[in-house]
């Protein structure tokens, strides 16, 4: 049996949109009851009433700001709850910064940093230590192509992503954990809305569906592969990023933030 089809319960950070939404609804209608992480406690129990009675699952939702260590501790402390286990964690929430580095403030750096690394390690941490408790469990780090380049903070927080999911898959598989780090480029999400980005500032065949990045993550997660990155298109820019000199890649900073 492969690990998402083991799974029972599924928690989603930031499920509302875009690449979370697609995973709270495939993982629904596969049968898994689910945990709903996300700031907008409205959105979210809309989501969660939408789910129960298309898929007839079980949804929990937690209101919480991952950049916020206080309300952070309550989603560790529900993963960490030996009484409720949860076999899959999904670490999704994320945003980005449009301006360079030197014209956001450090604030805003900071809460970057808080979301995408921190919340990102905590949550590992904590479904982690439950997971190997039990012998079994997956979690996938929603990463980035970004990672394998040099765009600012984000691409700088993405590679720690990266980099800390591949550690973990090595050092915990064989204690029935499984780590994957999805690496998506482009995605026809909310995310590039909120930062006032228009899906113009990229080649139209840049873009992914999540839907279909979703689909495939499940897949790549079920054939155990500690990596996935969603497209060939994608394969192949991330293969050929790890052979482009820095200087190079730098050239195309503004790709995506216009």
């Amino acid at each position: 049996m492969n690990a998402v089809a083991m799974s029972r319960t599924a928690l989603v950070t930031g499920p509302s949109s875009g690449i979370g939404l697609a995973f709270a609804h495939h993982l629904a209608a596969a049968g898994h009851d689910l945990v709903l992480v996300a700031r907008n406690a409205e959105r979210l129990a809309s989501l969660a009433t939408e789910l129960r009675t298309a898929y007839g699952v079980e949804v929990e939702v937690l209101a919480a700001d991952l950049g916020d260590r206080a309300e952070l501790a309550t989603v560790e402390a529900r993963l960490a709850d030996p009484a409720r286990p949860v076999d899959l964690l999904v670490n999704n929430a994320g945003f980005g910064l449009k301006r360079k580095f030197l014209d956001n403030s450090m604030e805003e750096e900071q809460y970057l940093l808080d979301v995408l690394v921190t919340a990102v390690l905590r949550l590992t941490h904590a479904a982690l230590g439950a997971m190997v408790a039990r012998g079994s469990g997956s979690i996938v780090n929603v990463s980035s192509v970004a990672g394998y380049l040099p765009r600012g903070s984000y691409s700088a927080a993405k590679a720690y992503v990266t980099s800390l999911s591949e550690w973990a898959d090595l050092t915990y598989r064989d204690q029935g954990v499984r780590v994957m780090a999805l690496l998506p480029g482009f995605t026809r999400t909310e995310m590039h809305a909120r930062m006032q980005v228009s899906q113009e500032s990229a080649p139209a065949w840049m873009w992914l569906e999540p839907d279909r990045l979703v689909r495939d993550a499940l897949d790549d997660l079920a054939r155990g592969r500690r990596i996935s990155v969603p497209s060939r298109r994608y394969k192949v820019l991330a293969a050929a990023a790890k052979y482009t000199p820095s200087g190079l890649q730098a050239r195309f900073q503004g790709l995506g933030r216009r």
